[in-house]
């Protein structure tokens, strides 16, 4: 499933761009994460732009490689919502998880998984499954780094930076991660 090792940096065409920007605004309305301690919606609708973003990114740099489905852009309300995987590749099922440049200065540069008694993200729950890593670099909009796939059990989880969100996140620093080529 590994088919690039190293970070690769991608730009985000302007009609991704409009189509992430638009699923966002649509979105937020049909969520709660309240279970999370997150109830402004411009920074809801912000993750859900942010995150569109690099699932685009990872998009470009494997649809030369084989087979992408999504990002998927359906609007799905209550019971409806899925969890599934943001993209498929050749069958595979990815996960992939968005930061944002001006956060990584912040906070370092982190991606954070949903790890609480309410919510959870089921990748957590499957050590074969695939996720990718995207720094979304705000300072030069519309610009990603795309970092090599990695599974799960490759992975170490810390605790955020945040002492509030300490109970619903476990987070991947990026000075923590393996290096894909072993």
């Amino acid at each position: 499933m590994r088919h690039f090792y190293s970070i690769v940096t991608v730009d985000i065409p302007r009609e991704a761009v409009s189509r992430a920007a638009q699923f966002a605004k649509q979105v937020c309305g049909t969520t709660n994460y309240s279970d999370s301690n997150q109830h402004v919606l411009s920074k809801i609708q912000d993750d859900h732009f942010i995150s569109k973003l690099g699932e685009e990114a990872v998009r470009i740099i494997l649809e030369p490689m084989g087979n992408v489905q999504g990002p998927d852009y359906s609007i799905y309300s209550g019971k409806e919502k899925s969890w599934d995987d943001d993209l498929y590749f050749n069958g595979n099922g990815i996960a992939v998880k968005t930061q944002r440049q001006t956060m990584a200065d912040r906070f370092g540069l982190s991606w954070t998984f949903q790890c609480g008694k309410n919510r959870r993200d089921k990748i957590l729950d499957n050590p074969n499954a695939w996720v990718v890593f995207v720094l979304y670099d705000d300072t030069k909009p519309w610009q990603c780094k795309v970092y090599p796939p990695f599974q799960i059990k490759e992975l170490t989880f810390g605790k955020p930076r945040l002492a509030k969100l300490t109970d619903h996140k476990a987070v991947v620093y990026a000075e923590k991660l393996p290096n894909p080529m072993g």
